[in-house]
């Protein structure tokens, strides 16, 4: 087995401390020990996410998202399907991921230098009253640790873990914080454009496949929590908006009673639908970013398919008017 596979088994499987993070593995204390085994799984979840196959946020605790996204990056190089991380895959995804160095180590994380933009948009705790969200100017992060977290696609855990003894609310522009290596989601080139779409309600499952068939994106969904408001059968996306705006219509929000009239709600990473919306041709309906990334997958939305905002972003990027959904 190459250096190069047996350095990414270690750092995905945690058989030893990720590159960069512990020096002396065997003087470690315990508690070291775990964050490093977590850390070590996040190399493997940030090369899946670089490849276009989402293991849901980069955290550190691979299980069924990360299992699910190895699969069908094995599909989309035509290997055995196993969810498993043998030799070939390691190979496959150092290579598709550019994590190896000339030197034969493998490096997962970046350093990321905090911008005038990013601290412009931090604005704050949502509102929970829609009034006053739609007084905001632009609908931002609650704090620096939630902007960062997207910016490495990655939970809120892995933003302090990646940077500890930072103050991370005290951070300006021009500070740097470590992050894991991900690309710019609003990059036009980033996913390469999908021939048609499939959703798996059962699965909470949104795949990307190219014209030969094969999955060239994966990423994870809440789907709607009524069984009524999921939609089945072939749709097609009609609009594409990046950095949308939001009406909120009171008609289809029978819990709030405050609100007598339809409200704009600004653009902003934590507008109700998020980096990007794609619009399908079934009214009210659409495949979108969320406020909340952390509950992708287990809570229900009224009836639109959420993802997390950089794979929205990516997605919007991937599909045109037209593009056909199989909703299954």
């Amino acid at each position: 087995m190459s250096p190069l596979i047996l350095a990414i088994l270690a750092a995905a499987l945690g058989t030893s401390a990720p590159l960069g993070t512990v020096a002396d593995a065997s003087a470690a204390t315990a508690p070291a020990q775990a964050a490093a085994a977590r850390l070590s799984g996040a190399c493997l979840q940030t090369a899946l996410a670089r490849c276009g196959f989402s293991p849901g946020l980069v955290d550190g605790k691979p299980g069924r998202k990360t299992k699910i996204a190895i699969e069908h990056f094995q599909k989309s190089r035509d290997m055995a399907a196993t969810g498993e991380l043998d030799d070939a895959t390691s190979e496959a995804l150092l290579i598709a991921s550019k994590f190896a160095t000339q030197e034969g180590s493998v490096t997962w994380k970046r350093t990321y230098r905090i911008t005038r933009a990013d601290a412009d948009l931090i604005t704050g705790p949502i509102p929970e009253d829609w009034n006053e969200r739609a007084t905001l100017e632009v609908s931002g992060y609650a704090d620096m640790r939630e902007l960062l977290s997207e910016r490495g696609w990655c939970s809120l855990d892995m933003v302090t873990q990646l940077n500890p003894n930072v103050a991370l609310d005290d951070l300006r522009p021009g500070d740097t914080v470590t992050l894991p290596d991900v690309p710019d989601a609003t990059a036009a080139s980033l996913t390469p454009k999908v021939d048609h779409l499939e959703v798996r309600l059962e699965d909470k499952l949104i795949i990307g496949y190219s014209s030969k068939g094969k999955p060239i994106f994966l990423t994870h969904c809440s789907i709607a929590k009524l069984m009524e408001k999921r939609p089945s059968g072939t749709l097609h996306v009609q609009s594409i908006a990046t950095a949308p705006d939001y009406t909120f219509d009171p008609a289809v929000w029978p819990e709030v009673t405050n609100v007598d009239k339809k409200l704009r709600i600004a653009p902003g990473p934590r507008n109700p639908v998020g980096a990007a919306w794609i619009g399908l041709d079934r009214p009210g309906y659409g495949i979108h970013g969320t406020v909340r990334p952390q509950d992708i997958g287990k809570t229900g939305s009224h009836g639109c398919f959420r993802l997390l905002n950089w794979e929205a972003a990516r997605l919007a990027r991937a599909v045109k008017v037209g593009t056909e959904v199989q909703v299954k």
